[in-house]
């Protein structure tokens, strides 16, 4: 979990890759090989207790000191594929986010000068031996970026309500695709808006996020998930939700050449999304 994600409300989504066990070169694979075996691997409420709990002391720790040895793990074709937590690196690089986008009076509230530097120092050392390290987890505050939608198909959307009373069971919204789908929809994604569209925010985004999945295994398994998010919208609005359908229409109708059609494709999914933002600066 990122500071970004653990100083504020954490209503965050996610975007995930499991990468087989092959993808990984020894000792790691042994580990990852042991661990998946566990009955008991933790889950995404489990990573955030633990992220949550680094805040209590004071200075509060805005990267671990150690690099988690925890992942998540699901099944592709079954296939057991990992996603490494790496808490560490995922720190760093939501703390790099963080300079510039608060106040600097607020920031150093937060999280003292003393305390960045060090951790900043910290991390230029680790990157020395590390340059082509990634995070397998990417995070975003209070939305879903609208290029994440692009990677993923309606029928793979997974829904499943949340249980009411003390105990109860959050809702869950989630998209796996495999890599291959991924890459492809992305692709074609990219090509449509470049024959459609002046260059802009959305096809860089496309860009930077195809090159991030070039990184992993061909193999490997990409997951979406509406993570914190689902305690922020209606029940009924949640279920309703269609965003990776609007932007594939959105997408097709521009390909189409109807720009009647994409407009209201992007103003249905605009709007969805307006609404949660806006909570964040809600009472």
């Amino acid at each position: 979990m990122s500071p970004a994600s653990t100083l504020l409300v954490p209503y965050t989504s996610y975007l995930r890759v499991y990468e087989p066990l092959a993808a990984f070169p020894e000792p790691e694979r042994g580990h990852w090989t042991q661990y998946a075996r566990r009955a008991d691997t933790p889950t995404a409420q489990d990573e955030l207790r633990r992220s949550l709990a680094d805040l209590l002391p004071t200075p509060p720790v805005p990267v671990p000191v150690h690099e988690s040895g925890d992942a998540f793990v699901a099944s592709l074709d079954g296939v057991v594929v990992i996603c490494p937590w790496r808490t560490r690196l995922r720190g760093w690089l939501a703390l790099a986010e963080l300079d510039g986008s608060l106040p600097p009076s607020v920031l150093d509230a937060m999280l003292p000068p003393v305390v960045r530097e060090q951790v900043c120092a910290d991390h230029e050392r680790w990157r020395v031996r590390n340059p082509d390290a990634q995070p397998w987890i990417r995070t975003a505050l209070w939305q879903v970026p609208v290029r994440w939608f692009t990677l993923f198909a309606d029928e793979e959307r997974e829904y499943v309500p949340g249980t009411g009373g003390p105990g109860g069971r959050a809702p869950v919204m989630r998209y796996r695709t495999p890599m291959v789908q991924a890459r492809r929809r992305l692709a074609r994604a990219l090509r449509t808006l470049r024959e459609s569209l002046d260059e802009g925010p959305l096809t860089e985004g496309l860009v930077e996020v195809g090159r991030w999945l070039e990184e992993f295994h061909p193999r490997a398994l990409v997951e979406l998930d509406y993570g914190g998010l689902v305690h922020a919208v209606p029940a009924e609005r949640l279920a309703a939700d269609r965003s990776v359908a609007d932007v594939a229409e959105g997408i097709a109708a521009l390909r189409d050449g109807d720009g009647e059609g994409a407009s209201e494709a992007y103003g249905r999914l605009a709007e969805r999304w307006r609404a949660i933002r806006n909570l964040q600066f809600a009472n």
